[in-house]
């Protein structure tokens, strides 16, 4: 059978863990039990960037408000995020054709938010702090942008879905398939005390852990503070600036 739905990770998990023989069909407890493991481990894959093959831009017009709501039915209307990776606010009043977008910079807790005196201070923004509430998260750019004219952007990761039926579709990258069975396979083994799994499986979980990893990884282009730079020096032999 193709692994190329829930229904056929889960079984083909089970036959791994030696829970299932050849021909043989999971019960409908235990079938649903690994099933919502399936899906609690992609929760836990949700909040590890590099299983995250792709990021959004999400875009909300300003409106002078100190903090905006980020989730399912929030000013961003998108699955709540545990952080943010990244942030802008795009100037589209006074600058077109040509929208100006510029960087803000995270502020990683509440206690640095906290620390700024004058939170209602409206004027151009330069941070941006996300209080991870559930079920919304908010965000607090400062200084707090102006309303209509300016746009905010947060990068998230993409949401790995939860799977709604047994039957649906997998719709993520071809490398994510062993990774799937594989390290569910782990999971039925902690279900199921009396299962065995083989060593071998355990290292194709971890290979193909790795795999993703190496495939998404994005590191960014290092910045040194402007403190730290010196003037160009001057090379008399090979009459080079370095």
């Amino acid at each position: 059978m193709p692994l190329t739905t829930p229904q056929a990770i889960v079984t083909f998990a089970l036959k791994s863990a030696g829970i299932l023989g050849v021909g043989q069909t999971a019960a409908a407890e235990d079938f649903s039990d690994v099933f919502d493991a399936l899906n609690g481990m992609l929760a836990v894959w949700n909040r590890k960037r590099w299983l995250i093959w792709h990021l959004t831009d999400n875009a909300f017009v300003s409106t002078g408000a100190l903090s905006y709501s980020v989730g399912i039915g929030g000013n961003f209307n998108v699955p709540r995020p545990d952080r943010l990776e990244a942030a802008f606010f795009r100037q589209f009043v006074s600058s077109q054709p040509n929208a100006v977008d510029y960087p803000l910079e995270i502020l990683e807790s509440r206690e640095d938010y906290n620390t700024i005196a004058l939170k209602t201070l409206v004027s151009w923004p330069q941070y941006i702090f996300y209080d991870a509430a559930f079920p919304l998260g908010y965000v607090y750019p400062w200084p707090v942008p102006q309303a209509s004219i300016y746009e905010l952007h947060i990068t998230l990761k993409e949401t790995l879905a939860q799977f709604t039926s047994y039957t649906q579709t997998i719709n993520m990258p071809p490398e994510f398939v062993e990774a799937l069975w594989s390290n569910l396979t782990i999971r039925v083994g902690a279900l199921y005390p009396g299962s065995s799994v083989p060593q071998a499986t355990i290292d194709i979980a971890k290979g193909a852990l790795a795999t993703i990893r190496g495939s998404n990884a994005q590191i960014p282009r290092l910045r040194m503070p402007m403190g730290l730079g010196r003037p160009a020096l001057y090379n008399i032999f090979s009459d080079q600036t370095y």
